[in-house]
């Protein structure tokens, strides 16, 4: 009787852990169709590129810093952001100081 029982829990217990790793597959694959369809909305709509320029900037995909001093209207994205120490290491993600040159 207490084997019978102890089958029947272990059966129970790999059914559960099935459900639960099916459940988390199909959430991770959710998740990445869903960041994807994102991404190819944001590079075909060039919502990137069109976004505006705030005085704290997130450097997007793709982007130099000669692409965001040209959209932005500012040349001295490297003097006032001493944490760049190579203009040509620039990544997604980084954030950096704009201050818009006004003529």
């Amino acid at each position: 009787m207490a084997r019978k029982h102890m089958r029947i829990t272990i059966v129970i217990a790999d059914a559960a852990s099935w459900s639960c790793a099916m459940i988390l597959l199909a959430i991770i694959l959710l998740s990445a169709y869903r960041e994807s369809s994102i991404m190819d909305e944001g590079v075909s709509g060039n919502q990137l590129l069109d976004r505006p320029c705030d005085e704290v900037y997130v450097v997007g995909e793709g982007e130099t810093l000669h692409t965001i001093s040209d959209k932005c209207g500012d040349p001295f994205i490297v003097e006032q952001n001493p944490h760049i120490h190579d203009p040509d290491d620039v990544f997604p993600g980084l954030v950096i100081k704009i201050t818009p040159f006004k003529n």
